[in-house]
């Protein structure tokens, strides 16, 4: 496609809207950047122009909407022009080195970045969806401009979502409200959030977005309200003015989406949501906040326990201010902001404030939000490269999208964000992936916790390590961040690798032994060949998929000696295959008996998941014996290690103070307490289930018999079997 002008001036009109946006950009760029801005516009125009949006209008206003939309944050050139270009790679014939030549390659590296993956093939839209998110990602990590672009195209085409088919309408707004409307609010932009959760909201529970806006609407018109919230505003300006604080008082109004969660949250009814209407207070300094918090903390009394600092310890996004709520005059609670102008552009426009490009002096003196962004996205881009799946990757996303923080302090004073919810482990992989892989314990304000506690903010952490701890499945429970998650689940399937190979060793050549050969007498070319009429690249392929119950040992061990004309001997009795219980990776053990070190044991072969062990005893072991191909013969190997969860059922007298007695005496044994269960079957007897970790049977054996000691329990029983 030719870029020639000819081509280009479709029209000597330009339209209302580009002529709005030049206006617009006058008063910040020069004239030669506005007159590039137009020539954007006129090859975007003529890209686009057999296209026309599902309003009818011609797909050149989006694009150019777009471009106001990111002018109105005083966006730099280069930003707009990729604006107005965006959709031209992805939709048109205008090639990747025709904007090159024409506006250089930044502006082409900015539309590439936000173009989707279309001309990559999908199993599924939500795994194409994914992928082009991740694209996405990496493109932000390497310039901030192409996330700004993104949402500011969303943000257009959710003020326009009435146009498309009802279910196309719902989806998108449920991708706005799970990822682009957080990824605002992670990068600071609360304008952006704000607008595109309430237009997500309206498109996807359309009935409950307009009764609460209605009520809310109702509640602002209502005469005596407006009145309390006129007095308000008037005390607070007398004080502050008392105190010769320049300031500025601005009244807001929760939105539809924001008092929608809150009732959601915390099950309320709209009448029950006192603070839909709060005050800003806009001061020059930082000390001035904190003045204006106590005048204000004099005139109306404050709730306990509502008081937040953001000035002291920041958002994750750069978020600055003081929150207090307060009883108002008419015993209604009304929530109080506090900071600076500059904290409140941040607040508004985050790493769009102050934007570095536009005075010319680079990325490296960019304000601390677009820093804080710059550190997550990084985070985001070193998680993804140990992340093959882009689904996996974008729920991890997600979950680190979560706007709820809490803030940690290292011993060093160094400050930690992390998801709420987020436990001890969580910290520890927050600190290092090293760190976390070897965690052992933790340390909460002094004193001793276990990896799974929950945080809270202001808490200081402080992480023990041991050479020879390693991640287990166990601790996937325990942990929310998508960092985390990956690292663990990384180290979890490089240790299935190794075990399943080691273990998928032993499986074969038990195979091979019942018929009276080995793997070793197996030639080598017969081997190859095999692996090679089954698409194996390696021999440890082969074995991995032996031990995972992808394929059957004996019928390996068949092929191969049938390949190799060896005469294949029957009835030959081989060893059991020992199992220490390390191998983690290929052997899980069932819940429904739950065998330790001890118990005579059989394996069961779980395609995809490998052997899942039980005791021989277990209920289900005849239905096993069915399909004998998929049962394995295995035993306890003299070196066992690790602890191993065992149920016990005591009947005891239902009086106070029993279960403390039975807990005290298990505990005695060594032995970990995971669960109790307090299960009363009359007013005289009860009984107690406890999930228990022990070493072996003997081990076990010990427990019981400490507890019969006691004199109040009637009955032990091992559970559920």
């Amino acid at each position: 496609m030719s870029m020639d002008a000819s081509d280009t001036e479709t029209t000597n009109v330009v339209p209302d809207d580009v002529l709005a946006l030049e206006a617009r950009i006058a008063g910040y760029l020069a004239p030669e950047q506005v007159a590039s801005v137009r020539r954007a516009f006129l090859v975007g125009a003529h890209a686009h122009r057999a296209q026309t949006r599902k309003s009818g209008e011609p797909y050149i206003t989006h694009p150019v909407a777009v471009a106001a939309i990111l002018a109105d944050l005083g966006m730099d050139t280069e930003t707009l022009l990729a604006a107005i270009l965006h959709d031209t790679l992805e939709d048109t014939e205008l090639t990747r080195p025709e904007l090159v030549a024409e506006f250089g390659e930044t502006v082409a590296e900015l539309v590439d970045g936000v173009t989707k993956l279309d001309s990559v093939k999908f199993r599924t839209r939500q795994e194409a969806a994914a992928e082009s998110f991740r694209k996405m990602l990496l493109a932000m990590a390497r310039d901030l401009r192409v996330i700004l672009i993104k949402l500011a195209d969303r943000l257009h085409n959710m003020r326009t979502l009435g146009s498309m088919a009802p279910e196309s309408r719902r989806r998108i707004a449920r991708e706005t409200l799970e990822i682009y409307a957080p990824i605002a609010h992670r990068l600071g932009m609360n304008r952006f959030r704000s607008e595109l959760q309430d237009l997500g909201f309206r498109a996807l529970y359309p009935d409950r977005y307009r009764i609460i806006a209605s009520e809310i609407r109702k509640l602002v018109g209502d005469g005596g309200h407006r009145a309390a919230m006129s007095r308000v505003e008037l005390e607070l300006s007398a004080r502050l003015d008392a105190e010769s604080l320049q300031h500025r008082v601005v009244s807001r109004t929760k939105a539809p989406y924001s008092v929608y969660m809150k009732m959601l949250h915390d099950h309320k009814s709209f009448a029950d949501v006192m603070d839909v209407n709060g005050f800003r207070v806009i001061v020059n300094q930082v000390r001035d906040c904190y003045h204006t918090l106590g005048v204000i903390h004099a005139l109306y009394k404050p709730l306990d326990g509502r008081f937040k600092d953001f000035i002291a310890i920041p958002k994750a996004n750069g978020y600055q201010s003081l929150h207090t709520v307060l009883f108002g005059p008419a015993g209604q609670p009304i929530e109080i902001q506090i900071r600076t102008d500059d904290m409140n552009a941040v607040a508004e426009r985050g790493i769009a404030a102050h934007w570095a490009y536009k005075s010319g002096v680079g990325i490296g003196s960019s304000n601390s939000a677009q820093s804080r962004a710059r550190e997550w996205l990084t985070s985001m881009v070193d998680e993804q490269k140990a992340n093959p799946s882009s689904l996996e990757f974008i729920e991890n996303v997600k979950i680190d999208l979560f706007p709820d923080e809490v803030y940690l302090f290292t011993p060093k004073g160094r400050i930690l964000n992390l998801p709420r919810n987020s436990t001890a482990l969580d910290f520890a992989y927050a600190v290092h992936t090293s760190v976390g892989d070897h965690a052992v314990a933790a340390r909460l304000d002094g004193r001793l916790a276990p990896l799974r506690t929950r945080l809270s903010s202001g808490q200081t952490a402080e992480i023990i390590t041991a050479k020879s701890a390693a991640p287990t499945p166990q601790w996937l429970e325990w942990v929310v961040s998508g960092k985390a998650r990956t690292a663990i689940r990384h180290h979890l399937k490089r240790l299935q690798h190794e075990d399943a190979i080691d273990f998928g060793h032993r499986m074969l050549d038990r195979a091979l032994d019942a018929l009276g050969a080995s793997l070793e007498v197996v030639r080598r070319p017969v081997l190859d060949e095999y692996l090679t009429e089954h698409r194996y690249k390696r021999l440890e392929e082969l074995l991995s998929d032996i031990a995972l119950g992808n394929v059957m040992a004996d019928t390996v061990a068949h092929g191969l000696l049938v390949s190799q004309g060896h005469p294949e001997a029957s009835n030959r009795i081989s060893e059991k295959i020992q199992i220490t219980g390390s191998e983690r990776g290929v052997l899980s053990f069932a819940n429904c008996c739950h065998p330790v070190p001890g118990d005579e044991i059989m394996g069961y072969l779980t395609t995809g998941k490998g052997i899942v062990v039980h005791r021989i005893e277990c209920p289900n072991v005849p239905e096993f014996r069915k399909l004998p191909q998929r049962c394995v013969e295995i035993s306890w190997d003299r070196d066992v290690v690790g602890d191993y969860k065992v149920e016990l059922r005591f009947g005891v007298g239902n009086h106070p103070g029993v279960l403390a007695q039975v807990a005290s005496a298990i505990a005695q044994t060594g032995a970990n307490i995971e669960n109790v269960e307090y299960q009363e079957r009359d007013l005289m007897t009860a009984n107690l289930v406890f999930t228990l970790e022990v070493k072996n049977r003997q081990h076990l054996a010990n427990v019981m018999r400490g507890v019969r000691r006691l004199g109040v329990v009637n009955s032990v029983h091992r559970h559920p079997v």
